[in-house]
């Protein structure tokens, strides 16, 4: 078998957890990262999995969020990048956030250590080499031109291209304490315990709306020519497009004030800015929501306005970066291989699922798939009726693939939960349904699984 290995294009958080997952069964992989020999725009490391926008992997609550549902099914099924960010999480309320740098190294370091897993730096250009005859292109959003052309000509499918802004980030004491202050909303008990994970910066009506007026004003990045006509995905719409479409639409969104009380001021806070923990350190701390294309200079002076962050020293500006994905309804099979050429199996964000999580959860698919190929095995994708089966069932089929776009797990993709009760009721009990369902489900899955794993989670 090693002389046939599986070959994974990528070694972003799909690519990684896939060549974790055909490890672990047992088969042998070529992990292709074309980082540091050729670069991207939106990455600085030449690291595994490195988190590009946000350091969140969203809500780990499995009882009440489809995306925390997804963590647990993840965790279950042996992924190395819930073990990853499980062993470098920060304080975060209820979502799980992590140290960036260092979730990056150790899922770079187990691979590198794994006797199973050959990385060659090193770009794949065009399509792969015929002998390769078990492939899964995890490039991400930044795919190499050569290969994306490549995919295009042979699918003869335009590839669909939206934009993902990333937020700034601000050092830890530059922040006016004076002025801001630690809560989690509706003072929500986080993975660690705390119940302050989040530093809070209040605006009274005159300064929000002299902030919005700022932003509107404000100067933008220019795009280039190829990038004009791309648009936005709508779960990471840069604040000043937010700003665009209402004078309350951040009020309702990233600023909103709910379930928060500044402890210096008597009554509710007209809006507030949330910054959220990004290293173990805790000297960096990300503004949440804050994705942005304003110009660098303008970011400075624009979220300087926020009280508490006039004197912000940055350690990293918002930006913009082209997000590249196919039509995968139409031109991806059930195990996820290009119908023109079934060599060719596709994971992450490639497939037009949004999100590190549900990129890495394809990933994870992606290589058990794979994997079951190369052992001569029948492949049993995950029942629809779990995070996992449902986000894999909308990519390949149960999406319009006339109107397909972006898309993160949540509980719409699941197939409805029987319930007898009615009107509110109904409402109260449908995701507690959905998640009793989900865990049975996914048990009996794993139960019937033919992959016996021969390497532990990271």
């Amino acid at each position: 078998m090693r002389d046939n290995p599986v070959h994974v294009i990528g070694a972003g958080l799909a690519g990684s957890e896939a060549a974790w997952q055909l490890a672990r069964a047992g088969v042998p992989v070529v992990l292709h990262e074309m980082r540091p020999v050729r670069a991207t725009d939106a990455h600085k490391t030449d690291q595994f999995a490195e988190l590009v926008c946000s350091n969140s992997l969203r809500s780990d609550d499995a009882e009440t969020n489809a995306v925390g549902l997804l963590h647990e099914e993840m965790r279950r099924a042996g992924s190395l990048i819930l073990a990853a960010a499980d062993a470098h999480k920060l304080p975060a309320g209820g979502a799980l956030a992590v140290d960036r740098d260092l979730f990056a190294a150790r899922v770079t370091e187990r691979l590198k250590a794994e006797p199973l897993v050959t990385v060659e730096r090193e770009e794949v250009a065009g399509l792969p080499p015929e002998d390769w005859q078990n492939v899964i292109v995890a490039t991400g959003p930044l795919t190499s031109p050569a290969l994306a052309e490549a995919i295009r000509n042979l699918s003869g499918e335009d590839a669909l291209a939206f934009f993902d802004a990333i937020a700034p980030i601000v050092h830890r004491d530059s922040i006016d304490m004076e002025k801001a202050w630690f809560q989690s909303r509706y003072d929500k008990v986080g993975p660690g315990g705390g119940t302050a994970d989040y530093i809070n910066c209040a605006l009274e009506k005159p300064e929000y709306l002299a902030f919005v007026a700022a932003l509107l004003a404000g100067e933008k990045g220019d795009f280039k020519e190829w990038e004009k006509n791309t648009p936005y995905f709508e779960g990471c719409l840069p604040i000043e497009v937010m700003a665009e479409r209402g004078p309350n639409t951040l009020r309702f969104g990233p600023m909103k004030p709910v379930g928060l009380t500044n402890p210096r001021r008597d009554r509710p806070p007209y809006a507030v800015v949330q910054l959220r923990q990004d290293n173990a350190l805790g000297t960096l701390f990300n503004i949440v929501g804050f994705q942005t294309k304003l110009k660098y200079a303008e970011q400075v002076r624009i979220f300087r306005m926020i009280p508490g962050l006039e004197n912000a020293e940055f350690a990293r500006l918002g930006g913009l970066h082209r997000n590249t994905f196919i039509n995968s309804p139409k031109l991806l099979d059930a195990e996820l291989r290009l119908k023109a050429m079934s060599r060719l199996r596709f994971a992450g964000q490639v497939t037009g699922v949004e999100g590190y999580v549900e990129s890495a959860a394809i990933g994870l698919i992606a290589g058990r798939f794979a994997a079951a190929q190369a052992l001569g095995l029948t492949a049993e994708a995950p029942p629809a009726t779990t995070a996992l089966g449902a986000l894999l069932s909308h990519i390949t089929g149960g999406a319009d693939a006339s109107s397909f776009q972006p898309m993160n797990v949540n509980f719409g993709l699941f197939p409805p939960a029987p319930i007898t009760s009615v009107g509110k009721r109904a409402k109260a009990e449908r995701k507690p349904a959905m998640v009793a369902r989900a865990r049975a489900d996914l048990a009996g899955w794993l139960a019937r699984d033919q992959l016996l794993p021969v390497r532990a989670a990271g």
